[in-house]
């Protein structure tokens, strides 16, 4: 199952989980019309035993005005937790007593996870997401959250950086990537809407309870006190039958999406030991994988493992047994699970001496290597590469990173050195552009960020092409990191730039989209699109202009401009679509197709990405432009490059 067969199966997911809801909810309404029609004495009980039935004496108009009472009070439930998790997973992070780790933390442990999350996501091509540190937690586990992977963050507890070795964290991080590429944060964060609609009615009666027992004390004999009590009694049992429909709905929507993630994070690392070998020491340790934050019960189908335990848990899990999951990953297992008290130090001994003898000569052969493993790959594996990169990729992360200069990855990390950064980018190489745009930068940006700019100029003017991308990977999540007005004025200083020399070249306008798809989101949170689509050539219009962009990209000669549009075209499947002419191209019109096109469904998404990897394939070569292009034509559909792929 491919990224985009993955996500069509979430919407089919959601779907279900609709279906569970509905059913649910009318079970709730039956229970709440026969706990009112008994506490307030609807039914008369003398008739009931002269063989009148319950259906003949239940006043309908009652039963509708509950039934509608009821779903009002669901609906807005879910609505408004759904509402208050729309800020993305940092807010399901920070529930949990989540502390965000700083780039630039001197802890060896969190140093050691930032550069597995940092590794594994450049290699993914997509910018590193913000990872919250749950200090207090003894246990080994993780989660990934967010509605897109735009504003996912990863949560790892301080017993998984603890009793990890680098190799099995990898496989836990590689499990939580799987979840954030396969869509399944956004039906985590709807299925935690629904469950809070469930369990509200039992809220109400706990809120009831207490109000009448407090007004009772006050008041003294009330002859509506009993009924009203009755009633908070009653709703708080259908809370907890609410508790047992949510622990059902969330072990028919989670577990087998956990053992597709385990076999995507095998996928991902090429090691089954790595994430074998942590659910093994989970096994293993007294704490396991447990959560102890009051908030867990509610994030708990999100864990990478059962994070919390109990009655409710043993009949409904959100995931499969420990057993199980290695067995399915490690057929040889002996049954063993590891109850070391620390992680594998000699592995990590080795890990860590194998990276400080890598070489720059090394790096550069492993960067070279991969590189010519992905100028002879066909348009079906690009495309299987798309949300599910292998170890070679991580691999080539991991050389870009040691061959990056240490000034440049650093500054990169921090939002001063990162707007810098950027800012650098755009800089003209023609004298005079370069200069008006210098004095742009002195007026209007932080004084501290300017000074870095010209600090860092000469090292970005000398940086090779081919860092360009993971630069700005890193860049993102510092960039995540700045207030509300700072971010306005580097928005606003960037598109200066980038209109100071009168024209917009792809790489400028590819730099700007990129990062104003990851970054508007985290400051305006636009309201998400809708998939719409399912047929690429109800949006003819829009993928002409789409498909003209890319073959003009990467061909000078009209003939080649024709035969690379013509196998996109025949890649897509489609007919009717013309090649558009240069003078009819505008990056403004090529802004609102790619807004268009972000509502199609994933197989239909998958379409118009193979086309556009036929077109680069077509000449057997990919230039720098046409990579960059085609990652922003993906990042606007959310669907993650590694690299190497085109």
């Amino acid at each position: 199952m491919n990224f985009f067969e993955s996500q069509d199966r979430v919407s089919r997911n959601t779907t279900l989980l609709v279906v569970l809801f509905v059913l649910a909810v009318v079970a709730l309404i039956i229970m709440t019309n026969v706990l009112i029609v008994i506490v307030f004495g609807f039914i008369d009980s003398q008739q009931l035993r002269d063989g009148e039935t319950l259906t003949r004496q239940m006043d309908w108009k009652t039963f509708a005005a509950v039934g509608a009472g009821v779903s009002v009070v669901v609906l807005a439930g879910s609505l408004y937790k759904i509402m208050a998790l729309s800020a993305g997973g940092k807010v399901v992070a920070e529930s949990l007593s989540g502390q965000l780790i700083a780039r630039n933390t001197q802890d060896l442990n969190q140093r050691k996870l930032l550069d597995v999350v940092e590794e594994m996501a450049i290699a993914s091509g997509t910018p590193a997401p913000p990872v919250y540190l749950l200090a207090n937690e003894r246990g080994i586990n993780a989660f990934a959250a967010g509605l897109s992977p735009r504003d996912a963050v990863i949560g790892v507890t301080q017993g998984a950086i603890e009793r990890l070795s680098r190799e099995q964290l990898q496989g836990v991080i590689a499990h939580e990537f799987s979840h954030i590429f396969n869509g399944d944060m956004r039906l985590n964060i709807r299925l935690m809407g629904a469950l809070n609609g469930i369990l509200i009615l039992g809220m109400l009666g706990y809120y009831l309870l207490y109000s009448a027992s407090f007004s009772g004390r006050r008041r003294g004999n009330d002859k509506g006190g009993g009924g009203i009590l009755a009633l908070a009694i009653g709703l708080m049992a259908i809370g907890f039958a609410g508790t047992f429909f949510g622990a059902l709905i969330r072990a028919a929507v989670s577990r087998q999406r956990e053992y597709l993630a385990d076999a995507s994070a095998v996928q991902f690392t090429r090691n089954p030991n790595g994430i074998a070998g942590a659910l093994k020491r989970i096994g293993g340790l007294e704490a396991g994988s447990r959560v102890e934050n009051p908030g867990a019960p509610e994030v708990s189908h999100a864990f990478f493992a059962q994070g919390i335990s109990g009655f409710m848990q043993m009949l409904s899990a959100t995931h499969p047994p420990l057993a199980k999951r290695i067995l399915r990953i490690d057929p040889q297992w002996d049954g063993k699970f590891d109850s070391s008290d620390r992680p594998d130090a000699a592995r990590v001994e080795v890990q860590a001496g194998e990276a400080k003898t890598m070489t720059r000569q090394a790096a550069v052969n492993k960067v070279g290597a991969f590189a010519a493993g992905a100028a002879v790959a066909d348009v079906m594996t690009a495309m299987d590469r798309i949300g599910n990169p292998k170890q070679e990729a991580v691999d080539y992360a991991r050389s870009l990173l040691s061959e990056l200069p240490v000034v440049i990855k650093e500054a990169a990390r921090e939002p001063h050195g990162a707007r810098a950064i950027i800012y650098s980018m755009l800089l003209d190489k023609g004298q005079k552009v370069r200069a008006r745009q210098l004095r742009q930068l002195q007026d209007y940006a932080d004084p501290d960020v300017y000074a870095l700019t010209l600090t860092l100029m000469p090292q970005m003017d000398d940086l090779d092409i081919k860092f360009r991308l993971p630069v700005i990977d890193i860049a993102i999540p510092a960039l995540k990191q700045l207030s509300l007005s700072q971010y306005k004025s580097f928005r606003g200083n960037l598109i200066a730039l980038i209109e100071m020399d009168s024209r917009v070249d792809l790489l400028e306008w590819s730099l700007q989209k990129i990062l104003f798809r990851h970054l508007d989101g985290q400051f305006f949170k636009p309201a998400p699109m809708k998939a719409r689509y399912s047929d690429p050539g109800r949006l003819k219009k829009e993928i002409e202009l789409v498909l003209s962009v890319m073959a003009r990209a990467g061909a000078q000669d009209q003939s080649e401009v024709e035969g690379a549009f013509g196998a996109s075209v025949q890649a897509l499947e489609s007919s009717g679509l013309a090649l558009l002419a240069k003078d009819q191209i505008r990056i403004a019109d090529l802004d609102l197709a790619l807004g268009k096109l972000d509502q199609l469904k994933p197989l239909a998404k998958y379409r118009l990405l193979k086309a556009c990897v036929a077109s680069i394939w077509h000449d057997q070569r990919a230039t720098a432009v046409e990579v960059e292009l085609f990652r922003v034509f993906a990042a606007v559909l959310d669907c993650p490059v590694p690299l190497g792929t085109a």
